[in-house]
């Protein structure tokens, strides 16, 4: 994919930068060559970005080109808002008063050279700025108010405002900035498309283990995608890229969901899209859209305050209770007596205004049947933890899982998969896994879960290297089509 530094005249990058381009924004603007580029990254450094001027127009039209800009036109109005800069700082206000509180002085200017600063005490101040504002060149104005400080101001400073004791890690941080923060690989074939895959290594029970995030890497090349990991504090790159796969277990109030809200903004390809997220993470809203859409699901009830006395009396003991954004069986408890269950009850109460009781219902396993595009991929069995009626058992750190076998699609009950067919299409047409529990020949939905687990060795033991080309397939079909609609 070219690289194109985009500026108003080209003296004001007087910076050479292998691999990378240099036009004026009249040109870009104008030439048809450069409309006709199928792809590319356009780094704008133009004097002006108001609106109407070449810099803005710069922005607006790569993006209707279908090319990456940095910085994008929705970043160019948010520097523009005051409101969504006090906002910003509101939110950095710990991250900001931790890095600034030893200064001396009431007033701070920070320099951000494509996510970067030349002091490592604000390397993550730094970062933080270009995740939320992705400009190559930031200039951030901090005040020190009676309580803390607070950022003031955020502009776009010209290439001629830059210190020259500045200008080396300028290019240092150009040349890192535009290698993609990785060593070149001279035998690497050249790409299609760039997929950004968002993995955390410190997350302690990630979807994928490292054998599966390898094979979806070599899936995803092998169908003409640069895949790249990506992490928690590279929100600010999304541009660069076509696709965003999230291989981090996602929430709401979590990091997870800006990424997917962000690149889906962007004009990204999204697995998980943010609507799924927020439908499946919330067990509220998947019990009642199971209800109103005639799944069959154990027996359910949407828990408040006032009617926290008919859970007994309408589902039995012992009863099952879920905090709406449950997972990995944390947020999950199962009570055998009444005194338990008035006190269960009070403490998620006290987190969040509705709980979800359901009927329990022992079985040996429950079916886990993956799906993307409204298609079955594969089916498993996740077989519960010795003596526990969860398939995860844990007691403190420690941590007892049951095992799992998987079969073919052909091989599992017609019921099973009709009916998680149809929980999947409730919620749209991405990349889940529905959990159902099969007693006495009536199949129930327990859960839909967006971004479920794919573990090497486990989900893909019938498909094997199949199942990641045929998720990664999907990707790429829509990438291709979002291109196509684009031209």
């Amino acid at each position: 994919m070219r690289q194109l530094i985009v500026v108003s005249r080209l003296e004001d990058w007087p910076l050479d930068i292998a691999g990378v381009e240099k036009v004026t924004a009249r040109d870009y603007l104008t030439e048809p060559a450069w409309s006709a580029l199928k792809s590319a990254r356009v780094y704008n450094l133009c004097r002006s970005y108001r609106y109407q001027a070449n810099g803005y127009y710069v922005s607006l039209l790569a993006a209707a080109r279908g090319h990456k800009p940095l910085p994008a036109i929705n970043t160019i109005q948010d520097l523009k808002s005051q409101n969504v800069i006090r906002v910003s700082s509101s939110e950095l206000g710990r991250l900001i008063e931790t890095s600034l509180k030893p200064l001396q002085s009431d007033q701070f200017v920070l320099s951000i050279y494509f996510g970067r600063n030349l002091a490592r005490r604000y390397e993550r101040l730094s970062r933080a700025l270009f995740n939320l504002f992705a400009a190559p060149l930031l200039r951030a104005e901090f005040q020190r108010l009676a309580d803390g400080w607070v950022l003031r101001k955020l502009g776009t400073p010209a290439f001629s405002d830059i210190p020259q004791s500045h200008l080396e890690f300028v290019r240092e941080s150009a040349e890192l900035y535009f290698s993609g923060k990785r060593p070149r690989r001279s035998a690497r074939k050249a790409s299609r498309f760039d997929l950004a895959m968002l993995v955390n290594p410190d997350e302690s029970d990630p979807p994928s283990d490292e054998r599966a995030l390898k094979r979806f890497e070599q899936a995803g090349e092998e169908l003409g995608f640069n895949v790249e990991r990506i992490g928690p504090d590279e929100i600010g790159r999304l541009s660069e890229f076509d696709a965003l796969f999230i291989r981090e277990t996602t929430a709401v109030n979590h990091h997870t969901f800006r990424f997917a809200r962000r690149a889906a903004a962007e004009g990204l390809v999204v697995i998980d899209d943010p609507d799924s997220i927020l439908k499946c993470t919330n067990k509220v809203y998947l019990a009642e859209l199971l209800q109103r859409n005639q799944v069959a699901a154990p027996k359910t009830l949407l828990v408040h305050r006032d009617n926290a006395d008919r859970i007994e009396s309408e589902l039995g003991l012992p009863v099952v209770l879920k905090q709406p954004d449950s997972a990995f069986s944390i947020g999950v408890v199962k009570v055998h007596d009444t005194e338990a269950l008035k006190e269960a009850v009070a403490g998620l109460l006290k987190h969040s205004d509705l709980v979800v009781a359901q009927e329990y219902l022992p079985t040996a396993f429950d079916w886990r049947v993956g799906l993307i595009d409204g298609r079955p991929l594969y089916v498993c069995r996740y077989h519960m933890a010795r003596g526990h009626w969860q398939i995860i058992h844990r007691e403190g750190e420690k941590k007892n899982e049951g095992g799992a076998d998987t079969i073919s699609v052909g091989e599992a009950p017609r019921a099973v998969i009709q009916t998680a067919v149809k929980a999947a299409s409730l919620i749209g047409n991405g990349l889940y896994g529905v959990d159902l529990k099969e007693i006495d020949g009536k199949v129930m939905v327990i859960e839909v879960n967006d971004n479920p687990s794919i573990d090497g060795g486990v989900e893909d033991a019938v498909l094997k290297n199949a199942l990641y080309r045929e998720i990664m397939g999907v990707i790429l079909q829509r990438v291709t089509q979002r291109k196509l609609g684009q031209g």
